[in-house]
């Protein structure tokens, strides 16, 4: 590719072509300082705070979109531009509820970061009328707080880009101008998925998950409550991040520990689950393959995939695996398999997940969730509150030592942990479902074709003679372009992985905040997927079929995979909704 030389500050830079000037300097190890920018996402040059100085150009230019040119001269500090970002700010604060002592991004918010190095003090230097609007509260997994909007419209372009959903976006014109849905409607009565990536997008505090850490505090407090917690496998490679650790870090151990000084009664862990959810999942495919049924088979793991199937595609529901996620699997064999073995009541177990998906907190209250006749799961938190909760409770986490989950539902294979990564539901189904097909055991687990971030990734695999076709997709944009294939017969896949959120959990709507700057230009998926895929290469058993716990399980209570029971407590069903 060709490049071209600038100088930026005096320093000579060399760019490729067709980069902007805020590339070139973020090669040359130069800070311009941005609000609305995600790169390949909200690329639109509208808050004013990346502006730079060209040397012959009349105005000043945004360097976000600015193309470099050979020979360019650019200046990013100067006096200038210091007072005219101040001047942005001042103008952002004007209207902006600064209420940062209480805000939950407070520390974390790009909008207060900068106002700090630029010198930007509370003051009301444009008084005048502020919009004052009430909090949406009506999705049940996130608030809305347009007092807090800068209307940068990060969360849009995701929302409409990267998902492919749209149901926010700009309303009214000028002043009145607030990020919004159709009509005025809440949150809570559109088409969203409630996936959070608006959240992980947001640079302020005007969007946030509901926080449910007192009802779990209240729910130990509890005597007559057995309270137990499962952490999804993706937590565990991202929750390092909220104390210090290096973005990628494993602390499953630390993590384990924390759970228990909470004070949990059991600390579980939804590999288990995981696991689970290979067996009847597997199963599944096996019996559509050998016996005519529909096909592909699409998984179902994840929550906001399977909202964003029954809006948009609900006449595709029949591809859905009818399994319950590894959330709601947990949850389940808690309040039968484990109640019945620990003598105790359905109603007296609190099962907690710690997810990192915001989605998770809409499926708890799905219909056909209760195998024991009470909620499979009755909180959900993200990891995000796990660690505000560790912070509230005094407990110092990089002290803490390595602990590991309770016996039995706390054991898990290699299989179980890669859940947290595109593609790692359906190596790990492969796992088991080549091993069935074939009956020889498999040389090699490794499925090395459908792993990596790609928003899609296609493979044919010849498994006793059959050529099977998957593909796998994250990323709702993604999803849809998979979809639109098979509905339109253009698609011959026999299985097919679809996560929501782009990456797959490890970015989940749930997962620590991350800057745009690290954002914009690292792959925050593949850091914390290596984890899982690490600990997957760790384990002495990678094979969910393997995994002595579960083979206890069907022997003792489940009988078979697919079995009449098993399909009772651990299958589930879907409904067709309305786009609005």
């Amino acid at each position: 590719m060709e490049n071209i030389n600038i100088k930026i500050n005096g320093l000579d830079v060399c760019a490729p072509a067709g980069s902007t000037i805020l590339d070139a300097a973020h090669i040359a190890g130069i800070k311009i300082p941005t609000l609305c920018f995600l790169k390949e996402i909200n690329e639109i040059g509208a808050c004013r705070m990346c502006i730079v100085e060209v040397k012959g150009a009349r105005n000043l230019v945004a360097a976000c979109v600015h193309p470099i040119t050979e020979g360019m001269e650019v200046l990013t500090n100067t006096p200038v531009l210091i007072d005219s970002r101040k001047r942005t700010l001042e103008l952002l604060l004007s209207n902006h509820d600064k209420k940062c002592l209480s805000c939950v991004r407070s520390g974390q918010c790009e909008l207060q970061e900068l106002c700090q190095e630029l010198g930007v003090e509370d003051e009301n230097y444009f008084a005048g009328v502020s919009p004052e609007y009430e909090l949406d509260d009506s999705a049940p997994h996130m608030i809305r707080d347009n007092n807090k909007c800068i209307l940068c419209r990060r969360c849009t372009a995701v929302c409409e880009k990267v998902q492919s959903v749209g149901v926010i976006g700009p309303n009214n014109r000028g002043f009145t101008t607030f990020i919004g849905s159709p009509f005025d409607m809440g949150l809570g009565n559109t088409s969203c998925v409630a996936c959070g990536q608006c959240i992980t997008a947001c640079p302020t505090g005007a969007l946030y998950e509901k926080d449910f850490t007192d009802d779990v505090l209240a729910a130990i407090a509890d005597k007559s409550k057995h309270v137990i917690v499962q952490p999804a496998p993706s937590v565990r490679a991202a929750l390092g991040e909220e104390f210090g650790y290096p973005m990628g870090t494993d602390v499953e151990g630390k993590m384990a520990s924390a759970l228990r000084r909470i004070g949990f009664d059991r600390v579980f862990d939804t590999d288990f689950s995981a696991d689970l959810t290979i067996m009847e999942e597997a199963h599944e495919f096996l019996d559509r393959v050998q016996n005519g049924g529909v096909l592909p088979l699409m998984t179902s793991c994840s929550p906001g995939w399977i909202k964003y199937c029954e809006h948009y595609y609900p006449d595709q529901l029949e591809h859905l695996s009818s399994c319950k996620s590894p959330q709601q699997m947990f949850g389940a064999i808690s309040k039968t398999y484990y109640a019945q073995k620990m003598g105790l009541d359905p109603e007296d177990i609190v099962c907690v997940s710690v997810m990192p998906c915001t989605a998770k907190k809409f499926e708890i209250d799905r219909d056909d969730q209760n195998a024991a006749g009470v909620p499979d799961v009755d909180i959900s938190i993200t990891t995000r509150e796990l660690a505000r909760l560790i912070r509230k409770l005094g407990i110092d986490f990089r002290s803490l030592p390595d602990e590991r989950f309770d016996d039995p539902l706390g054991e898990s294979t290699g299989a179980g942990v890669i859940f947290g990564a595109t593609g790692g539901v359906m190596e790990a189904a492969l796992r088991t479902a080549v091993e069935t097909l074939t009956g020889e055991e498999l040389a090699n687990v490794e499925f090395q074709e459908i792993r990596g971030t790609q928003g899609i990734k296609e493979a044919v695999y010849n498994v006793a003679g059959m050529n099977v076709k998957v593909a796998v997709a994250s990323g709702l944009s993604n999803a849809r372009n998979i979809m639109d294939k098979i509905r339109n017969g253009e698609a011959d896949y026999h299985f097919v992985e679809i996560m929501c959120c782009p990456g797959g959990c490890v970015n989940g709507g749930g997962q620590p905040q991350v800057h745009a700057d690290v954002r914009n230009y690292e792959d925050i998926k593949a850091a914390r997927a290596k984890a899982l895929y690490d600990n997957d290469k760790a384990k002495s058993i990678r094979k969910s079929h393997e995994n002595p716990s579960i083979r206890k399980l069907y022997e003792e209570f489940l009988g078979e995979p697919g079995s009449e029971k098993a399909h009772h407590i651990l299958h589930t069903s879907y409904v067709k909704r309305s786009i609005n």
